[in-house]
């Protein structure tokens, strides 16, 4: 069912969220607004997601225009270029897997440029849950115990996030002061004392009583990058994206090689379409997996792999009657948030925060509720490599916020969460609703595919015999999954209509879609 027409609107994992930014809207705050106390919020209630810890990236529709935001961190400065260069793959837990959270000075940006009301109202609603507690959500409660295990080597964690030596089930009250205590530092001293003061003070005592190599001067220089988003075409719409470090190429590169096979699906299960689909995604992520890094590292320009020549040459390559290997890389990892708010003078947000691999790298500075981010574990240590692994670079990221617009007008505000799922997300939620007519929420729900290795696809089910006998016959190795899990993803879209803005919530996650 369609979701009713709202002048603001607001959609993302946790309800408790959506209530905040519901809140600022109706108290005459903009979209902006809304979203960074969303995000404040997401980082209280949903932590084995994102945190204060986190990095973050934003699309923003203000002023007629729309705007990018890169709030990623880099790697120590110290590190060598060598570093880790005696191992197999990247660590992923302690302080030898993180880098500079960015959120925080996101956050600070965003309302900087666009904000309308005190930064000190808008962090109200996540000092609140984190000081009076909230109530855990389904999915995120089974999240959190199965961190505990991971975790189970990092008594900071324990103490912060499973006191008493359990964490919390379904449906219980959670607390945390030390994080709105945190909060509160943090907006005071608008992100200061998150980089420069007490707050940086006490991540870099905790870093050296480890041995890390994080320093002061790391945290001090930090800053967020503004950006132009990058773009494709899909039929009479334009997908846009952030450039990297984030692998928003890759859903641009499909829908470009997409919309030169230019194939009218006969309907949501079309094997023809899926397979066009799939192979297309292959291509890109073998495109963009091997060239994209830290801007400054890239031999090759964005715009090149956009190019009309780059796609064509793409989309020949594309057989229609035989499923192909062009050696792409893709893993099942991750957990994030992500955002989408608009408000009734038109603005909207796409906004979304991640510690990467649940709570991250399960390192939590003492007394603060910090749970730092694991991105360093997204760099690769191939030689030459533009993402291989070295001091004071942006590593390759899997978050991506997704915009649409249509003859220069906000369209459509969406992401899906999920490591390297998201750009597979994107592509398949955007192609039912701009293709097939879709509401937001019906093509959430709907059934998702996502690749692996070689041949391998992976589907939930819901998909017709006849459509998986179809791909199996063209070549695909099929496996389907016992149940739709956010291993598949987990998405949110606000989209414009005549009358306002509709949205929806995906039921692979634990939030809602809500609108005044």
């Amino acid at each position: 069912m369609q979701t009713p027409v709202s002048t603001n609107m607001v959609a993302t994992s946790q309800p408790d969220a959506v209530a905040v930014g519901l809140g600022i809207l109706e108290r005459g705050g903009n979209a902006v607004d809304a979203a960074i106390a969303t995000a404040i919020a997401l980082t209280v209630v949903e932590p084995c997601s994102n945190g204060i810890g986190s990095d973050a990236f934003a699309m923003v529709w203000m002023d007629g225009s729309l705007h990018g935001i890169n709030a990623s961190g880099r790697s120590p400065a110290a590190w060598p270029a060598d570093v880790y260069h005696n191992r197999e793959r990247m660590p992923i837990l302690g302080w030898d897997a993180v880098t500079v959270p960015g959120a925080v000075s996101g956050w600070i940006a965003l309302h900087e440029r666009f904000g309308s009301m005190e930064l000190s109202t808008l962090a109200e609603g996540a000092v609140r849950l984190a000081r009076d507690g909230f109530v855990v959500t389904p999915l995120t409660a089974a999240s959190w115990a199965r961190s505990a295990q991971r975790f189970a080597a990092f008594p900071a964690w324990g103490e912060t996030f499973a006191p008493g030596g359990r964490t919390p089930d379904s449906g219980e009250r959670f607390r945390c002061p030390e994080q709105a205590e945190t909060i509160e530092r943090i907006v005071e001293s608008r992100g200061e004392s998150f980089y420069r003061g007490e707050l940086a003070s006490r991540i870099v005592a905790d870093a050296e009583r480890h041995g890390a190599l994080l320093s002061a001067e790391d945290l001090a220089t930090h800053a967020p990058v503004w950006c132009d988003p990058l773009s494709s075409r899909w039929g009479e719409h334009e997908l846009h994206e952030l450039p990297p470090n984030g692998q928003g190429l890759v859903a641009l590169v499909a829908a470009g090689i997409l919309e030169r096979l230019g194939y009218a699906a006969e309907g949501p299960f079309d094997p023809l379409a899926l397979h066009l689909q799939i192979e297309a995604m292959k291509c890109a992520f073998s495109d963009i997996k091997a060239v994209v890094g830290d801007p400054a590292c890239m031999t090759v320009e964005p715009e090149e792999l956009l190019s009309p020549d780059h796609l064509d040459t793409h989309a020949r390559r594309i057989r229609i009657d035989r499923a192909s290997d062009p050696g792409h890389v893709v893993v099942s990892d991750a957990s994030t948030v992500y955002l989408s708010c608009a408000d009734a003078s038109g603005g909207m947000v796409s906004f979304i925060q991640s510690n990467y691999m649940g709570f991250g790298s399960g390192v939590v500075i003492p007394g603060t509720g910090i749970a730092m981010q694991n991105r360093g574990a997204g760099f690769v240590l191939t030689k030459g490599h533009p993402n291989r692994a070295g001091g004071g670079k942006r590593p390759y990221h899997t978050i991506i916020p997704g915009f649409v617009t249509r003859d220069g007008r906000p369209e459509c505000s969406f992401g899906v969460m999920g490591g390297h799922m998201q750009p597979q997300g994107h592509v398949q939620v955007l192609w039912r609703m701009f293709e097939l007519g879709m509401d937001p929420q019906d093509a959430l729900d709907a059934p998702r595919w996502r690749i692996a290795e070689g041949r391998r696809v992976h589907l939930e089910p819901g998909f017709p015999p006849k459509t998986v006998q179809a791909l199996e016959q063209l070549g695909h190795t099929i496996e389907i999954a016992e149940e739709r899990t956010v291993a598949f993803g987990g998405g949110q879209v606000v989209r414009r209509t005549d009358g306002g803005w509709i949205g929806g919530s995906d039921p692979r996650r634990d939030g809602c879609v809500g609108g005044r």
